[in-house]
């Protein structure tokens, strides 16, 4: 009868809001469900993890009060089950319940983040997805992103980043924490240790959604502020100056802010032109050119500048237009906020 009980709030939460709100005062008999642990007992927990994550589907509330009935122990018990289907509902309901700025520091200071790192290393694709989204939740607290980074997360993050489509939200999600574990040393070091790594984040660069290409420019960026000579080199090596130069016009503000100062980092030298070689972008970029080894992508990046440089002026000729007509600013013309995933209900 519970089952069927948990089976049925499942279905009526599934899509309905008000569905969720009028049923919270289940979350307390459901949490107790999840407790059950003899032989036969993984229906009785597969269900009432079903609805608890309906539930917590876009409710706050729910989400609060799901972590306050003590559900956090026996989901992260799941984490560790020899069931793949227990422990994959088990990543998808702290997906959801790490959405909730006030669960992010409880879920990280009761050990959910280096199981959830072994999920992302071992678990199955689901899984792995939903734990990188929940990893990248949990990263916006900073006693959070200190345990994410002693966990050595970076090869099993650029190995899911390598093999996920560039334009998905794994994507994104991968190269949010690629970006702010580059704020560490230890980061730093891992991304450039692991095969592929760098060249992933460049990829991402090139065909990642607007606010993934975000992320990538702001991590390579964050590799390049923090040690020039050191960064530069494996950057460009892997073919940045295309990807870039596309960001520079076609990107967010806030991404084409990012790939200029980018591109003048990695030029020849450091230090600004004098008045007679005025610091431009297409010097900038001419003179990282010229360093680019191989026909091929030098006449690609050549190739690049021709367009950049058009796309620009046509750009400049909208923007005329519209301060002449006093027109506000369109949707895509603002900066994207960042946002917390969820999984969606099941």
């Amino acid at each position: 009868m519970k089952i069927e009980a948990a089976k049925e709030i499942r279905r009526l939460t599934k899509t309905s809001q008000r569905c969720r709100r009028q049923l919270a005062d289940a979350v307390k008999p459901l949490v107790c469900m999840l407790r059950v642990g003899d032989d036969d007992s993984v229906e009785l927990n597969e269900s009432a993890l079903l609805a608890l994550l309906n539930l917590a589907v876009k409710d706050e509330k729910n989400k609060i009060s799901i972590v306050e009935a003590g559900a956090l122990e026996p989901i992260i018990s799941f984490l560790q089950s020899q069931n793949s289907i227990l422990q994959e509902y088990a990543t998808a309901s702290l997906l959801t319940l790490s959405a909730s700025t006030i669960n992010k520091p409880v879920i990280g200071a009761c050990g959910a983040i280096p199981l959830l790192v072994e999920i992302l290393r071992n678990g199955n694709a689901q899984a792995k997805v939903d734990s990188v989204k929940a990893l990248s939740n949990l990263s916006t607290h900073s006693d959070n992103l200190d345990i994410i980074l002693k966990t050595n997360p970076i090869p099993a993050i650029a190995s899911l980043l390598k093999t996920c489509k560039k334009s998905s939200k794994t994507a994104e999600k991968c190269c949010a924490l690629i970006e702010s574990l580059a704020g560490f040393d230890e980061g730093r070091i891992a991304l450039t240790s692991e095969e592929g790594g760098i060249l992933a984040v460049i990829e991402v660069l090139e065909n990642g959604s607007l606010q993934s290409r975000e992320h990538a420019v702001g991590a390579l960026l964050t590799l390049c502020q923090s040690d020039r000579c050191k960064y530069r080199e494996p950057i460009l090596r892997e073919g940045v100056i295309p990807g870039l130069l596309e960001l520079t016009v076609q990107g967010t503000p806030k991404s084409q802010s990012k790939a200029q100062t980018l591109l003048r980092l990695l030029r020849d030298t450091p230090y600004p032109r004098s008045e007679f070689q005025p610091d431009t972008l297409e010097n900038i970029v001419c003179n990282i050119i010229t360093q680019i080894d191989g026909d091929e992508q030098s006449g690609k990046a050549k190739k690049m500048l021709a367009e950049m440089v058009q796309v620009s002026m046509e750009q400049s000729l909208r923007h005329l237009q519209q301060r002449a007509l006093v027109c506000t600013p369109t949707p895509k013309d603002l900066p994207i906020s960042s946002c917390t995933s969820e999984v969606s209900s099941k």
